[in-house]
C-alpha cells in the first residue's frame, strides 16, 4: 500500500503527538502508513502525489482570518504552502482530508470567505449530515445526526465555487463540504476524543478560545460528552482510498 500523510501545524509537542497519534489509531493505520511532517517546524517538501494513497490535514491554531499584521513569518509560510498544496489535490482531484484547518485551507479557494461569522465554543455540538452529505461515499457512513467535537474562531460563510455542502450545525453552516469527488474538509475534529479534547483545552487556555476562567466548565462539559461517531471518517477515508 502506497502510504498516507499526514499534516501538522502545532508547535506544541505534546499536543502534536497526541493528533498524530490519535489520527493513526483511529485510521488503523501503523507508522510506516501514516508518514508525517510539521509544517509549523520544516516547509513542505516536494510532493509526488502518485506516490501516496491520500493526505489528512490537522487543526491548528493558525486562523486564515487573522489580521495579516498578526501573522507571524511561519503562519504565513504555512498557509502559502496549504494554498499551493490545496490547489494541486483540487486540480488533481486527489484524496484529501481536512479537518478544522482544512476549512481554512479550502474554504478560500474559487470565491471562497472564511471569517469569524460562525465561530463555535469549544466543545460537542450536534452535527447534521445535508442530502448530499447522506449519499456521500466518505461522509455517509456518519448517521445523519451526530455529536462531535469542534472549537473555533473562523468558520465558511461563503462556499467555493463548485463546493458540495456536506452536513451543517445549527451555529455554524458548513460543518463539512466537498470539492471534486475526493477533496473534503470538516469543521468538525473526527480525530478527537474526551482526553484530547481536555489536553487542547489546557494547551490552547491562553489563545483567546475561551475566557480564563471557563476553563474548568469547558472541561467538565467535555468529560461528560459522549461523542462516538467522527473517528468513523478517518476509517472509512483510509478504506476507500488505500492503493
Amino acid at each position: 500500500m502506497r502510504p498516507f500523510l499526514f499534516l501538522g501545524t502545532r508547535g506544541e509537542d505534546d499536543v502534536a503527538d497526541g493528533e498524530y497519534d490519535a489520527v493513526r489509531a483511529f485510521s488503523g493505520l501503523t507508522e510506516v502508513e501514516l508518514r508525517r511532517h510539521r509544517l509549523e517546524a520544516d516547509p513542505l517538501p516536494d510532493l509526488d502525489l502518485a506516490e501516496l494513497s491520500g493526505i489528512v490535514l490537522g487543526g491548528g491554531p493558525f486562523n486564515v482570518s487573522d489580521p495579516e499584521s498578526t501573522k507571524t513569518p511561519v503562519q504565513r509560510r504555512v498557509e502559502a504552502d496549504l494554498r499551493q498544496l490545496a490547489e494541486r489535490v483540487v486540480e488533481a482531484d486527489f484524496p484529501f482530508l481536512g479537518a478544522c484547518y482544512g476549512i481554512g485551507t479550502l474554504g478560500t479557494l474559487a470565491g471562497g470567505t472564511v471569517d469569524r461569522e460562525y465561530g463555535e465554543p469549544i466543545g460537542a455540538l450536534p452535527v447534521t449530515l445535508t442530502e448530499a452529505g447522506l449519499a456521500d461515499p466518505l461522509l455517509g457512513v456518519l448517521p445523519e445526526t451526530f455529536q462531535a467535537f469542534l472549537g473555533h474562531k473562523e468558520a465558511v460563510r461563503r462556499l467555493p465555487r463548485g463546493a458540495v455542502l456536506l452536513a451543517s450545525s445549527r451555529t455554524c453552516p458548513v460543518q463539512a463540504f466537498r470539492l471534486g469527488q475526493n477533496v473534503y474538509a470538516t469543521q468538525f475534529h473526527p480525530e478527537l476524543d474526551v482526553a484530547a479534547l481536555c489536553a487542547r483545552i489546557e494547551a490552547y487556555r491562553d489563545h483567546g478560545y475561551f475566557a480564563p476562567h471557563e476553563k474548568d466548565d469547558l472541561l467538565r462539559a467535555a468529560r461528560a460528552a459522549v461523542v462516538t461517531e467522527p473517528p468513523r471518517l478517518l476509517a472509512r477515508f483510509v478504506q476507500r482510498y488505500a492503493r
